[in-house]
């Protein structure tokens, strides 16, 4: 059924809305009324009380699932035990009996068998195409390696390569950097040279922030001694000023513009190889958080095909280097959504660029530390042997964005509609962030603007209430907030009291943070559930190295509930996408997934098992997993 009538705002948060087509979330003419059973008709175990379309009963559902345990992420995060779908909506949540009316002679039935039903995953934060196009590329899969073991598999990339041009470039990806074995080791352009090959080679850190490059490709991107620093980049250079062969951030771009592009076709594969990830995973919507044209592109291709799986949001990347002309970098943005921005969230997936990616610093990780940082990074006044590690005078990079740039092109984009999304890895980044979002709001007080900071691994504790204070998201990669080589490899360089509150996730959640969920996927690979348990429990995998055991820092991480909640509800606000997807509410699109385990009963270890039975986007489901064909879910009409 086609709306007749547009959604009012809501009343909390920053809620008065500028003007915005787009974002108009139209829902059924009917009115939703909820119905709440009597405290002794409601059945053992549901938490929620049954709702439903007063006009619901005239007809039947498409699809009812019943006998589960749903998890809703509503204001009350109840639970339920069945609900009904009709046109890709949800009609009814609540008691097995109360479902009855909505089964007809075409229903589908479903019977959960006491099994876990909950909102799709929203993933806040990601780079899909990227990601798509490293499922083709020579790999080191996130491994700790040592520089051997590297040079092993690059070396039978090398031997197996189709192209045997010895002018062909190489593209390695994946490369765990901060987990390299042992814990110090370092690499240089050596590490490459010592490999059978003429080929330019480029390594790229999974961080996306290093890149390490071999004496061929540094001579074709013509980088020598005598070459400066870019903005937001960093050469790193031996006693002798040559380059070492690690290049930060903007030293690369050269680098990366010298490679062979992918042809449009290998973009839409690579765009659909995304989606079939994702919808395994039981991701529904997602963020391209720094969106290429060419990704806004393929997704569009595959959009027109009919293969898009998820709901998809871009934000398109404001440069530094832009900071000249930051009203022609919002038209730039503003070009990319009158192109590709589909408006109204709809049943079917759709495509929307209501964001803008930008860049603050690089990534507090050593041997990088190109993260922002308030207080200096420490550095060994002693000797190897016997270390001192004292306060130096490194504080990483500048903010790439000066203070008065940054408040104006947030206020620009405010003004346009358009929500800022902004790399803020260290403390002072995640700073100048919250500056930029104080200078939005004092100048749009009433605008419905939902800025997201992304990452914010240690932020200056007194900041922690800014956050609630401006309407600020944190969007955080769980599976960071866990003892391994990225994290700890800053032990000598942050000191005790720094690390005590790295990866502050349960902090700012104390401080009333509305926390979104984003995987950052290629950074990592994509594996959510891994994520959700580290949120809770802040350890690695049982199986990783006993120098990794244990949880990190004292951070108290979140509740099941609220990494459930930061993965749906909470990420499809930061997306402007709560008042139609995210929760299990009547009136909203059936986004659902189906789990073989509950994840808020299990040993919480065990939600890095949770595997996902069934993924379904707007009522059409779009993966569902072996077992379910085997019958583990008994579907019936």
């Amino acid at each position: 059924m086609k709306s007749l009538c547009k959604v009012c705002t809501r009343a909390r948060g920053w809620s008065h809305r500028v003007p915005r087509p787009r974002r108009v979330i139209l829902v059924q003419a009917m009115v939703l009324v909820v119905v709440a059973q009597a405290p002794e008709a409601r059945p053992q175990g549901l938490t929620t009380p049954a709702t439903a379309a007063p006009s619901s009963a005239t007809g039947p559902a498409d699809h009812v699932y019943r006998d589960g345990v749903i998890f809703t992420a509503d204001p009350r995060n109840g639970t339920a035990e069945a609900l009904a779908i009709r046109n890709g909506r949800i009609l009814y949540v609540g008691g097995n009996q109360g479902v009855a009316p909505f089964v007809g002679p075409a229903t589908v039935s479903v019977d959960l068998q006491g099994r876990f039903l909950m909102p799709g995953l929203v993933d806040g934060h990601m780079h899909p195409l990227e990601a798509g196009v490293q499922l083709l590329k020579c790999s080191l899969n996130y491994e700790s390696l040592t520089i051997a073991e590297m040079q092993q598999r690059i070396q039978t990339c090398l031997d197996h390569a189709a192209s045997k041009d010895a002018n062909a470039w190489l593209e390695v990806v994946s490369w765990f950097q901060e987990s390299m074995r042992p814990v110090g080791v370092k690499t240089n352009r050596a590490t490459l040279d010592a490999l059978k090959t003429t080929r330019p080679i480029l390594v790229t850190s999974s961080f996306g922030h290093t890149a390490l490059a071999n004496t061929r490709a540094l001579a074709l991107a013509k980088i020598t001694a005598s070459t400066p620093d870019p903005i937001g980049g960093k050469i790193w250079r031996d006693d002798h000023g040559e380059p070492t062969g690690l290049l930060e951030d903007a030293a690369y771009a050269v680098l990366s513009d010298l490679l062979p592009k992918p042809t449009d076709a290998e973009y839409v594969a690579a765009a659909t190889a995304a989606l079939k990830a994702m919808s395994r995973q039981g991701i529904t919507s997602f963020l391209d958080a720094a969106a290429p044209s060419e990704a806004m592109s393929a997704f569009a291709a595959v959009r027109r095909a009919g293969g898009l799986t998820a709901r998809a949001h871009f934000a398109p990347v404001i440069e530094p280097k832009e900071a000249g002309d930051l009203p022609g970098a919002v038209a730039r943005v503003l070009a990319f959504a009158k192109q590709y921005d589909e408006g109204a969230t709809a049943r079917a997936p759709g495509i929307t660029v209501r964001n803008a990616k930008l860049f603050l610093d690089g990534v507090i990780a050593a041997p990088a530390l190109t993260g922002a940082v308030l207080e200096p990074y420490f550095i060994n006044a002693g000797t190897a042997e016997k270390p001192q590690w004292v306060p130096g005078a490194n504080r990483g990079p500048a903010v790439y964005f000066s203070a008065d740039a940054l408040a104006s092109v947030l206020v620009d984009l405010g003004r346009a509609g358009i929500d800022p999304h902004m790399h803020s890895d260290g403390d002072g980044a995640v700073h100048a962030a919250l500056a930029g979002i104080e200078a939005l709001r004092k100048a749009l007080p009433s605008a419905d603007i939902r800025p997201a900071i992304a990452h914010d691994e240690i932020v200056e504790p007194a900041d922690f209430p800014r956050y609630k204070l401006l309407g600020a998201i944190p969007v955080l990669s769980f599976q960071w907030e866990k003892p391994a080589g990225d994290t700890l490899g800053l032990t000598n360089y942050f000191g005790p009291a720094r690390m005590k509150i790295l990866e502050p996730a349960g902090l700012l959640a104390a401080a009333g943070a509305r926390i979104a969920f984003g995987s950052d996927w290629p950074v990592d690979k994509l594996d959510e559930w891994f994520a959700l348990k580290v949120g809770v429990t802040r350890t690695n995998a049982p199986g990783a190295p006993p120098e990794y055991s244990g949880r990190l820092g004292d951070d108290p991480g979140l509740s099941r509930e609220a990494v459930l909640r930061a993965a749906t509800i909470d990420a499809a606000y930061e997306l402007h996408q709560d008042e139609a997807t995210g929760s299990i509410e009547v009136g909203k699109f059936a986004d659902i997934i189906v789990l073989d385990r509950n994840p808020l009963k299990v040993p919480a270890e065990e939600i890095a098992k949770i595997q996902v039975l069934e993924t379904v986007v707007g009522g059409n489901i779009v993966y569902e997993a072996s077992a379910v064909a085997g019958g583990i879910l008994k579907s019936e009409r």
